[in-house]
């Protein structure tokens, strides 16, 4: 159940750039409460699983091809559902600037691979799209990043 972490945190700016790196980590752990979902889910026919399978493996194939089309080295994944990336070949070698720029330039998000590096400077040159979208919203998104900048 990642991203979806329980709890929030009211704080000054100081204490709460300290409690953001531990909740990154945190927030993919899954709290008490979604231990009842995890059992119904666990009921579910075969079926079900089968179609989730099939329509996220669709929705991965219409982001990696979309992005490999808008000039993107695609790391096509075989389990998740992000998609990693290398900018290097649309000229950028900095993912967190270009995760910045990137919705101005085209409304769409990205996140950079290096918040998940010890070193950031490993995952500098990556970064990493969602496909847990709505197939017409990942439509738009490849067709806007396909755009001239």
């Amino acid at each position: 159940m990642s991203g979806r972490g329980v709890g929030w945190t009211t704080a000054s700016q100081e204490l709460t750039a300290a409690v953001r790196p531990a909740k990154q980590f945190l927030t993919y752990v899954s709290s008490g409460p979604f231990q009842y979902a995890v059992a119904e889910a666990l009921r579910l026919p075969d079926t079900y699983y089968d179609g989730l399978r099939a329509g996220l493996r669709a929705k991965r194939d219409l982001l990696s091809g979309g992005l490999a089309q808008a000039g993107f080295a695609v790391y096509r994944p075989a389990g998740t559902y992000f998609v990693t990336t290398d900018i290097r070949p649309l000229g950028a070698t900095d993912g967190f600037a270009f995760c910045r720029s990137l919705p101005e330039r085209a409304g769409v998000v990205a996140i950079p691979n290096a918040v998940f590096y010890d070193h950031r400077e490993a995952g500098s040159l990556f970064v990493r799209f969602a496909f847990c979208k709505k197939t017409e919203v990942l439509q738009e998104a490849v067709d806007r990043l396909k755009r001239p900048a």
